[in-house]
C-alpha cells in the first residue's frame, strides 16, 4: 500500500511538471507577436533588426522632414540626436503630431526605412514617453520642459 501511494504521488508530480512546461510554452508562443521591444534611432542604426521583427522606435521628429505625400502616405525622419531613421506611415496621424515633438511608432525596418503601422504622439505640451526621454538623455540631447 505504501509503495502504491509513493508511485501515485510521483505520477501526480510528474504530470503537474509536464502541464506547467506545456502551459509555459503555449503562453510564450501566443505572446511572441505581442511583445514589441523599444529601440532608439541610434540602436536601430547600430544593430538593424530583421525585416520580420516588429518593434517600437521613438525620438523627436526632425524639423523640415515631415512630408505629406499623395494619399495617406506620410514620411518623416525620427532622431535621438545621435542618429536618424526615415519613417513612412500610411494612415491618419494623431492631432498633436508635429515636427520637433516626441513620438513612438510601431512597425518594421525594411530596407533602412521604418514602416510604421501605428504612430503615437505626445498628449500635452509636457508629456514625452519615458523610453524616448531615456534615449534622448543617453545621447545628451534631452532638455527639461519649461515649468511655466
Amino acid at each position: 500500500m505504501k509503495g502504491l501511494k509513493k508511485k501515485r504521488r510521483i505520477q501526480v508530480i510528474a504530470m503537474a511538471a509536464v502541464a506547467l512546461v506545456i502551459s509555459t510554452v503555449l503562453i510564450g508562443y501566443s505572446m511572441r507577436d505581442g511583445i514589441n521591444f523599444f529601440r532608439s534611432p541610434s540602436q536601430v542604426v547600430e544593430t538593424p533588426p530583421g525585416p520580420r521583427e516588429v518593434f517600437r522606435i521613438g525620438g523627436l521628429v526632425e524639423e523640415g522632414t515631415l512630408i505629406r505625400g499623395q494619399g495617406e502616405v506620410i514620411s518623416f525622419v525620427v532622431t535621438d540626436g545621435g542618429a536618424s531613421v526615415p519613417v513612412t506611415f500610411k494612415g491618419v496621424l494623431p492631432d498633436l503630431f508635429e515636427e520637433k515633438q516626441g513620438m513612438v511608432g510601431t512597425g518594421r525596418l525594411i530596407d533602412g526605412v521604418f514602416e510604421a503601422s501605428e504612430i503615437l504622439a505626445k498628449h500635452d505640451e509636457d508629456y514625452m514617453p519615458k523610453e524616448v526621454i531615456d534615449a534622448l538623455k543617453a545621447q545628451g540631447n534631452y532638455q527639461e520642459p519649461d515649468a511655466s
